[in-house]
């Protein structure tokens, strides 16, 4: 018997938009692994980097950030919003040990929850093949003050 390594995987989603999604795939049946753990959020534009950092830290080996498509977000452009922190958080982490490939947005409406579940199995397959990451608990708080450092919003 081969001890394949799991990974823990932590989802951010959109109320409006992913967290539904997730839940048609649910109600719908639609197989997916269980090794993301889902975190609802008014919306993905809320996302603060630092919640990232800490999944990693915490010991999550990918994090999953999902939200309405682009023009379809209840909060205008919010969604643009979660784009920019997504480039400028996949540009932070390299540096400090993390394959950016570990850090992934999707864009999910409510109705698509086959898309949802496929997306999710895909990317636990890609954090699979990475290997488990590792980088618990070690000096965040320095590694933090990098990301206050930076500006808000990455330039166009």
């Amino acid at each position: 018997m081969t001890n394949q390594f799991e990974p823990m995987i932590l989802g951010f989603t959109c109320n409006w938009c992913s967290y539904r999604a997730a839940d048609l795939a649910g109600t719908s049946r639609k197989k997916y692994p269980p090794n993301i753990r889902l975190v609802r959020m008014m919306c993905s534009g809320r996302l603060d980097p630092v919640f990232v950092l800490e999944a990693f830290s915490g010991g999550a080996d990918g994090v999953l950030i999902t939200g309405c498509h682009p023009g379809e977000c209840h909060y205008i452009e919010q969604n643009f919003k979660a784009l920019r922190r997504v480039m400028l958080l996949k540009r932070t982490i390299e540096p400090l040990g993390i394959d950016p490939q570990r850090l992934k947005l999707v864009w999910a409406s409510a109705a698509e929850g086959n898309l949802f579940a496929k997306e999710v199995e895909t990317f636990i397959g890609e954090v699979r093949d990475l290997g488990p990451l590792n980088w618990k608990k070690r000096s965040i708080k320095n590694e933090l003050k990098l990301v206050e450092s930076l500006p808000e919003e990455v330039p166009a």
